[in-house]
């Protein structure tokens, strides 16, 4: 948070470092867990600390906080021991330039915590605690207060693994031990490795949550179609739409973001043309039968998996999203062939990402229209559909049996057609 890194990027770089050589992988596993717990319940983890802290600490205290939220995280919320979360903070403590003199601050604080802390858990606010003001408010403003807090309770839970296969079957499913919704994505309550699970070798599935397998079904049959899907990584749609037939041209403007669908493409013995560029600048000298933008966002529809949104993103970043957003829609649109359709989506909760983006672009785009989504159709359900008719998920959304397996990302999709 500190260093405004994503989660993705900073595990990446601790994985690379001395500290984490001979860790075994459930260790690591376990480690990636708290700071994603620290992450999600942030404010409500905060509350108790802060409960059991009677004096300012000094501003030269190094890692001390997050090392009694990680302890605080495994205390209340992992079933860690007490004595193994208080030695292991202590020992961290002790180890840290800064922090070594509040070794015994941070004993006696956990102590309590471990005593007392629950209690102050329940009442420190739930989801809502965790969620900055100026989110919830948005959440509230546009979808009412009810469905606001509904969302951020769902946002807090950590997501299962979707896997979408290249040949739907239910025998498939069944081999991976998961179970298929009705969307036709395998849903696994395991976390462990992908890499050692059944198929990944053999290229039978790749990892897609079942709300971004969506969009690029309202195409309908791409069988023999050209299609471009712009802003392309990681390649999930790429996947999809190769696996259905199509003839892929996926944009991507990362060099080793482009890298990472090639190769992901080998494994899944796929085939598409995948091509480094910015799309505003592109130029391929064709235009296309169908175009996909999974356009750059705020992503508030993934927090479930990426919790580090909640601390990384700003209430300002959304009108600079917005503003990259209208540029790439124009150009997704110039690459869109007369009677072709073009698919916008995007990760966001944001209206300003979403729905208002589109109103904007067609008031001003007479070429294009609308081409309202049908209950049914890619397996898409009724509520998820708003009543422009266009998609929009929620995490609310998807509700199963066990509510650790339920929910889905928040996304928004709208599909247009050329008319000229």
């Amino acid at each position: 948070m500190h260093e405004r890194r994503s989660l993705d990027d900073a595990w990446s770089i601790s994985l690379a470092s001395r500290t984490f050589e001979g860790l075994e992988h459930r260790d690591r596993a376990f480690a990636r867990l708290i700071a994603a717990t620290v992450l999600r319940r942030h404010g409500e983890l905060t509350a108790v600390v802060n409960a059991f802290i009677d004096k300012p600490l000094p501003e030269r205290k190094g890692r001390l906080l997050p090392i009694l939220l990680a302890a605080t995280a495994q205390l209340l919320l992992l079933g860690t021991s007490p004595h193994a979360a208080i030695s292991l903070a202590v020992d961290q403590c002790r180890l840290d330039r800064d922090a070594y003199r509040f070794d015994k601050l941070t004993n006696a604080v956990l102590r309590r915590v471990a005593e007392r802390g629950a209690a102050i858990l329940e009442a420190s606010g739930g989801a809502a605690a965790n969620i900055p003001p100026w989110l919830m408010a948005r959440w509230t403003k546009a979808y009412g207060e009810e469905t606001a807090r509904a969302i951020a309770e769902a946002s807090l839970r950590e997501a299962p693994l979707d896997l979408s296969l290249k040949v739907p079957s239910a025998d498939a499913a069944a081999g991976l031990g998961g179970q298929m919704l009705t969307t036709g994505t395998v849903r696994l309550d395991t976390h462990g490795r992908v890499e050692e699970l059944p198929g990944f070798n053999d290229g039978l599935w790749w990892v897609q949550d079942a709300a971004a397998a969506l969009p690029a079904r309202l195409f309908g049959d791409v069988s023999g179609r050209d299609v471009a899907d712009l802003c392309a990584a990681p390649g999930g749609k790429t996947a999809e739409l190769a696996a259905a037939g199509a003839r892929v041209t996926a944009v991507e403007v990362s060099l080793p973001r482009s890298k990472r669908i090639t190769e992901n493409l080998a494994r899944l013995n796929l085939d598409a043309d995948v091509v480094a560029a910015d799309i505003v600048a592109w130029q391929p000298g064709r235009t296309f039968d169908a175009v996909l933008l999974d356009a750059p966002c705020t992503a508030t529809g993934t927090i479930r998996r990426h919790p580090d949104i909640l601390h990384l993103k700003r209430d300002s970043d959304i009108s600079a999203l917005a503003g990259i957003q209208r540029k790439l829609l124009r150009a997704a649109a110039g690459l869109v062939s007369p009677g072709g359709t073009l698919v916008y989506c995007t990760c966001s909760l944001e209206p300003e990402e979403g729905p208002e983006q589109i109103a904007a672009f067609l008031a001003e785009t007479p070429d294009f229209e609308r081409l309202p989504v049908v209950a049914g159709e890619g397996s898409i359900a009724a509520e998820w559909i708003n009543p422009d008719g266009d998609l929009r998920t929620l995490p609310t959304h998807l509700a199963l049996e066990k509510p650790e397996l339920s929910g889905m990302d928040g996304f928004y999709a709208a599909r247009l057609r050329r008319s000229r």
